[in-house]
């Protein structure tokens, strides 16, 4: 057993450090929370009373000099995962990144590159698949308990002004030089993950983005279609500019014996077999991310193996651009 103690610096601490990962580096096992980074010193400082952060700074390489931090959880705007990633790696620490991965296809293969060339260990923070409910959906899957999925339908359709978008100080989400696109960008990245999770192997993927409300430079509106390799049929549609009396957000995955049914902001998950309905209820953990970091904790350690490596957040960008383009 591994008396490995993962000592984490943290690079980036806004809103979603704040309640759905910051706090659980603290309280997973074999886990501490020695430092932190944001480039705003006065938040910085801020963020590291209030949440009992021993050092703080507003400068990453200086941060990653700290000489007992073996770990860093990058948790900025997508525009500086690339560089941010670059800079843990080459100081000899394992990364657990934000999703979206990166940029861009060409951007996650550098990270990729580096990860290999280094030595050290990257997970990408689609967090969801280690959620209880989740995983549920994929025991479920895995049972046969639909029999055979033929078809994941996913509808996504919020106003403008969304309650599952995180609010921040500025609207970086719809700016494409910092988020790589819209909205979409932000949330989907979780979705087909999860798909991948599910369904395994894509062996086609395409489709369509429109910016139909032009609201803000990026699109807000994505459709787009994935083939598995196990003849899955997904097909998913991402509006943000639907009136909100029409807002839904809802999967369905069909099978030949059934229908399992859920939403990716909710805690339940519906099961339906011929006339027969069961209803599996959730509670999210407060800090959301804490079952995922206990697995990258596990993993960091050698006891476990990658929860969701550098290839898979690859393979999300490399869908997600082909459905944008």
């Amino acid at each position: 057993m591994s008396n490995k103690i993962i000592r984490w610096g943290m690079i980036g601490a806004g809103d979603v450090a704040e309640v759905k990962s910051g706090p659980a580096f603290q309280r997973v096992e074999h886990s501490q929370l020695v430092a932190l980074m944001r480039r705003n010193t006065e938040k910085a400082a801020d963020f590291a009373r209030r949440h009992q952060v021993p050092e703080w700074y507003d400068d990453a390489a200086k941060m990653l000099g700290q000489a007992d931090i073996n770990a860093v959880y990058i948790a900025t705007p997508p525009d500086s995962h690339l560089e941010y990633a670059l800079m843990a790696l080459e100081a000899g620490k394992d990364v657990y990144l934000e999703k979206p991965m990166a940029m861009s296809v060409e951007e996650c293969q550098t990270i990729n590159k580096a990860v290999a060339q280094s030595g050290r260990k990257l997970v990408i923070a689609h967090y969801r698949r280690a959620l209880p409910a989740f995983q549920k959906v994929k025991d479920l899957l895995e049972e046969g308990a639909i029999g055979t999925p033929k078809l994941a339908l996913l509808r996504i359709l919020q106003p403008a002004k969304s309650s599952i978008i995180a609010q921040t100080e500025t609207n970086w989400r719809v700016q494409p030089e910092v988020s790589g696109g819209g909205l979409f960008h932000d949330i989907a990245p979780h979705q087909i993950d999860l798909m991948l999770n599910y369904f395994g192997n894509p062996i086609s993927f395409a489709g369509n983005s429109l910016n139909q409300a032009n609201l803000y430079e990026a699109d807000d509106t994505v459709n787009g279609t994935i083939v598995f390799e196990n003849q899955v049929l997904f097909q998913g549609t991402w509006c943000f500019s639907v009136p909100e009396a029409f807002a839904q957000e809802e999967v369905q995955i069909v099978g030949s014996e059934g229908k399992i049914t859920f939403t990716f902001y909710g805690s339940e998950i519906h099961l339906r077999q011929g006339d027969q309905q069961q209803t599996f209820s959730f509670d999210h953990p407060p800090h959301i991310q804490q079952p995922m970091i206990e697995q990258v904790v596990s993993y960091f350690r050698g006891e476990a193996g990658n929860p969701c490596s550098g290839e898979v957040g690859e393979e999300v960008i490399q869908i997600m651009e082909a459905f944008s383009a």
